[in-house]
């Protein structure tokens, strides 16, 4: 008999990771073999244990802070998502060869989908804050879909950096520009850390928006930040952290292990009292 299929998450620190509680939901609910495990791989040692996933006998798993780029790098091949973003966040094997795909692209769309359904209007603009490796994720994932997308970010090199690679439909800005830009938006993301646990405030006046545009935070500690509390107090339909965090795991799941895992409402619930339990609320 086969041995059970085992993948893990490759972080350093990784303790954190709420990967292992998701995909056992999964295994545990869908009557699946397999294991998911947590592996904590300094820098110096995550290109050897990468490159010989198989023979450490594991048939995938996810890529976490710092080593994205590196999987870049090491996978034999990588998925559109992936070349696009220039970060790997989940691995497999396929025909003896290491793939390497992005998986935050489809997360993000997924639960914009779902939680705000009919956001992608016709000629719709993007505001997206921040230039980081979220912010790359977010500005391929939006103009995919037709959307025009302006990156506002403090260091204004760095949204042109990140826009040059995205082609004619993404822009780059500064904070300065965002009392323009707000008023057009469509859909306004945070991409930036800021509003996490243990991190300033987002000081962002949101109060520009139309009423019609949808307010989407990556954040997801805690469940729901002061950007979005305060979109929802305006009356604008907002999309939080926590489900694109469920939804991008689905993708790595079906690679690894089969079957369909959905995120049900009792999945959501597992997570967001785990998070509770560890920031105290």
């Amino acid at each position: 008999m086969a041995a059970a299929p085992r993948a893990c998450v490759m972080g350093h620190p990784v303790a954190h990771s709420r990967s292992p509680l998701i995909h056992g939901y999964w295994l545990r609910t869908l009557g699946l073999p397999g294991t998911y495990e947590l592996r904590d791989l300094a820098p110096e040692a995550f290109p050897a244990f990468l490159t010989r996933l198989e023979a450490h006998g594991f048939v995938g798993g996810n890529v976490t802070v710092p080593h994205k780029e590196a999987a870049f790098r090491l996978v034999d091949r990588r998925d559109q998502a992936a070349e696009a973003v220039g970060a790997v966040n989940t691995v497999w094997l396929e025909n003896g060869r290491l793939m390497g795909g992005n998986s935050d692209t489809h997360g993000f769309l997924a639960h914009l989908d779902d939680r705000a359904p009919g956001w992608d209007v016709p000629g719709g603009r993007a505001v997206i804050l921040g230039a980081g490796g979220a912010a790359r994720s977010a500005a391929y994932a939006l103009a995919t879909r037709g959307l025009t997308v302006h990156v506002a970010n403090r260091t204004v090199e760095r949204a042109r950096s990140l826009a040059a690679d995205f082609g004619p439909r993404v822009s780059a800005h500064g904070h300065d520009a965002l009392p323009r830009l707000l008023p057009e938006a469509d859909l306004l993301v945070n991409c930036t850390a800021l509003g996490m646990t243990g991190k300033p405030p987002l000081a962002v006046d949101i109060v520009r928006l139309k009423p019609s545009a949808v307010v989407y935070d990556v954040v997801y500690v805690p469940l729901e930040t002061g950007l979005l509390a305060a979109a929802r107090a305006r009356g604008h339909r907002v999309v939080d952290g926590l489900g694109m965090l469920l939804q991008q795991a689905g993708f790595g799941f079906r690679k690894w292990f089969g079957g369909d895992p959905c995120v049900t409402p009792e999945l959501r619930a597992l997570v967001e009292a785990d998070i509770r339990a560890k920031i105290g609320k």
